[in-house]
């Protein structure tokens, strides 16, 4: 198991809620990532996933869901991309039982950098190797696991109305590009932006955590091309990595036409018999 040295804290707002949490990062003597606050846990596991709409929700469902934390994410591919299999994130303890991880600044980044100044401890499990190829498929999107000889490579195809990111692939190859994905922000439309609050949804939002989509450009200069891409390939390191099993380290192909994180969650609750 490998989990962190030492604890940190960290503040920042909730991108869905707009509501202010600082978390403390810890490590554990056992292996598992857990979201805490008070007596109240949830593990991040796909059987814990209670939406997946706009964003992933988990709650300790056989516990009557007393706690809730949306939004896991960025934080899981994080853990992926730095080897973690042993950590809890511990929100105040307050009787709401509804919170959200940070965004921080749209990505990984933070976090990875955070991780690396706390230190590390142990080695992880090692990860077993994917032995069946996986296909699931709903409408025009899918997502397709293949078993490889070679480090995990994930291919992410994107079809907005937008010149960018119409009809694009982007992959990540994890000796070449992987920094760009930890780095990739969330995005999104900007015409919808008014909408989704007015319902209550992304009051969080700012220039400095969000790529915002124009009809022919973007509201930021983007810190790799086709960011908000290599941010989808970001989004499912982390889904994946819900089923316990560092999608990095499963030797495997992985190639994902127009999904998000309800496809992710679906594809990878077909995983469990494949290794």
């Amino acid at each position: 198991m490998r989990t962190l040295k030492s604890s940190f804290k960290i503040k920042g707002v909730g991108l869905m809620s707009g509501v202010e949490f600082e978390v403390e990062i810890k490590p554990t003597s056992g292996k598992g990532i857990y979201f805490t606050s008070g007596n109240k846990k949830v593990k991040a596991s796909l059987e814990n996933v209670v939406s997946a709409d706009h964003c992933v929700v988990i709650a300790n469902v056989a516990e009557g869901a007393t706690i809730k934390v949306a939004l896991i994410e960025h934080f899981m591919a994080a853990c992926a991309i730095s080897r973690l299999d042993g950590v809890e994130m511990v929100f105040p303890d307050i009787p709401a039982p509804a919170f959200e991880v940070p965004i921080l600044d749209g990505s990984s980044k933070v976090w990875i950098e955070e991780f690396n100044k706390a230190g590390f401890e142990g080695t992880a499990d090692e990860t077993p190797k994917l032995k069946e190829s996986v296909t699931f498929q709903k409408g025009k999107s899918a997502v397709i696991l293949m078993p490889s000889e070679e480090d995990t490579k994930i291919t992410y195809a994107v079809n907005f109305n937008h010149p960018e990111l119409n009809n694009r692939w982007t992959e990540m190859i994890q000796s070449l590009n992987l920094n760009e994905i930890v780095e990739a922000r969330t995005f999104g439309y900007l015409k919808d932006l008014e909408t989704f609050q007015k319902m209550g949804l992304s009051k969080g939002v700012t220039i400095d955590n969000t790529v915002g989509m124009t009809d022919d450009g973007f509201t930021t200069t983007l810190r790799s091309q086709y960011e908000p891409n290599k941010h989808k390939i970001l989004d499912i390191i982390g889904d994946i990595y819900l089923t316990g099993i560092n999608p990095l380290d499963m030797k495997a192909n992985i190639i994902v036409k127009e999904a998000g994180h309800a496809l992710h969650i679906e594809a990878a609750k077909l995983l469990k018999d494949c290794f």
